[in-house]
C-alpha cells in the first residue's frame, strides 16, 4: 500500500448540472482529463463538495470515478461526516466499489473530544478491510488531530494521514512521532509540497491540481529527486498560482478554470456558484503569464 500511494493526487471535483444533480458525463470528463497526469484521485473531500451531498449520492460518485478511473491510479474515497453509521456504510460502499482506500475527517458539527474520535475511527477500521486515512482538517471540523493522539490511532490500525492544518510543524510532529513503519504521510495542499516531501511526506493532496496539475506535479518530482535549485522557482510559482485561485471560493474558481481549459466541469452546488466571467478573465490572465495554457 506504501508504494501505491505516492506524488500528486487531486481532491476531485464533484460535477453537478444547473439544477444541481450530479452530472456524470461532465464526472467522467473530468476524471479522464487528469488521469495520465495525476498519480491519484481523492473524491467526495472538500473541493469534492462531499458535506454538499446525501449518502446515496456520495456512492454514485463513488461508482463513477472508480469506474472511470478503471484501476488506472489509485481512490481514496473521503467518507466522513457527522455520524459515524453513515461513514461507515460510504466506506463498506466504497470497498465493494473498488477503491483503493477510504479516508475520513473527525465526525464534524459537534466538536467530539479525542475519546469520541477513537471510537469512529476504531469502528471505521474494522469495519473495511482497505486501508483507512485520517483527515486532518481542523478549519472545517473544529477538531484538531494531536501527534500524540494520531499515533493512538495507528496503533488501532489507520494507515496515514492527510494534513490539511497548513501547519508545518503539525506536520512534522505527524512525521516524528507516528511509531508505525508503514505509514503513509501525506501533505493537504500545495502550498508546503517543498517542506512537506523534503521532510518524508509520500503525496500532496492538491487542490491547484484539480485544474492546473502540470506545475504541481513538476514540483513535487522536483523535490523527490532533490533537486531542489529546480524545485525553489517552482513552489513559488505554485504559490502564486493559489494566489490566483483565491480570487474567488477556491472550489468555483477551480471549475471555472477546468471549462476554460477546455474540459466539460459541469457547474459548483448550491450555495456555490461560479464566478463573475470578469474574475475568471483576470485569472486566465494571470495564469497565462505564470505559463498555463488555455
Amino acid at each position: 500500500m506504501k508504494a501505491k500511494i505516492s506524488g500528486i493526487i487531486p481532491p476531485l471535483l464533484t460535477a453537478f448540472d444547473k439544477n444541481g444533480s450530479f452530472d456524470e458525463k461532465a464526472q467522467r470528463e473530468i476524471v479522464s482529463f487528469l488521469v495520465d497526469k495525476v498519480q491519484g484521485f481523492y473524491p467526495c473531500g472538500t473541493y469534492g463538495s462531499g458535506p454538499l451531498m446525501n449518502v446515496e449520492e456520495r456512492k454514485r460518485v463513488a461508482e463513477v470515478v472508480i469506474d472511470e478511473v478503471n484501476g488506472r491510479v489509485p481512490v481514496i474515497m473521503h467518507v466522513g461526516g457527522a455520524s459515524t453509521r453513515s461513514v461507515v456504510e460510504l466506506a463498506k460502499h466504497a470497498e465493494k466499489a473498488g477503491a483503493t482506500a477510504v479516508a475520513s475527517v473527525p465526525p464534524i458539527y459537534y466538536g467530539f473530544k479525542e475519546a469520541e474520535v477513537e471510537r469512529h475511527f476504531k469502528a471505521l477500521v474494522e469495519a473495511v478491510s482497505i486501508p483507512v486515512f485520517v483527515y486532518n482538517n481542523p478549519k472545517t471540523t473544529g477538531v484538531s488531530i494531536s501527534a500524540e493522539f494520531l499515533n493512538r490511532l495507528a496503533q488501532l490500525g489507520v494507515c496515514g494521514v492527510k494534513d490539511s492544518s497548513f501547519d508545518i510543524m503539525v506536520f512534522y510532529n505527524y512525521l516524528w512521532k507516528v511509531k508505525k513503519d508503514d505509514f503513509i504521510p501525506v501533505i493537504g495542499t500545495e502550498a508546503l509540497i517543498f517542506p512537506a516531501v523534503g521532510m518524508g511526506a509520500l503525496a500532496s493532496v492538491s487542490g491547484l491540481a484539480n485544474a492546473i496539475p502540470e506545475p504541481v506535479v513538476e514540483l513535487f518530482d522536483a523535490v523527490k529527486a532533490g533537486d531542489l535549485d529546480k524545485a525553489r522557482p517552482l513552489q513559488k510559482k505554485v504559490s502564486a498560482m493559489r494566489d490566483v485561485m483565491h480570487y474567488a471560493p477556491t472550489l468555483a474558481m477551480i471549475q471555472a478554470i477546468l471549462r476554460r481549459r477546455g474540459v466539460n466541469a459541469g457547474y459548483p452546488r448550491l450555495p456555490f456558484v461560479l464566478p463573475e466571467e470578469s474574475l475568471v478573465n483576470k485569472a486566465v490572465a494571470e495564469f497565462e503569464q505564470l505559463g498555463v495554457s488555455f
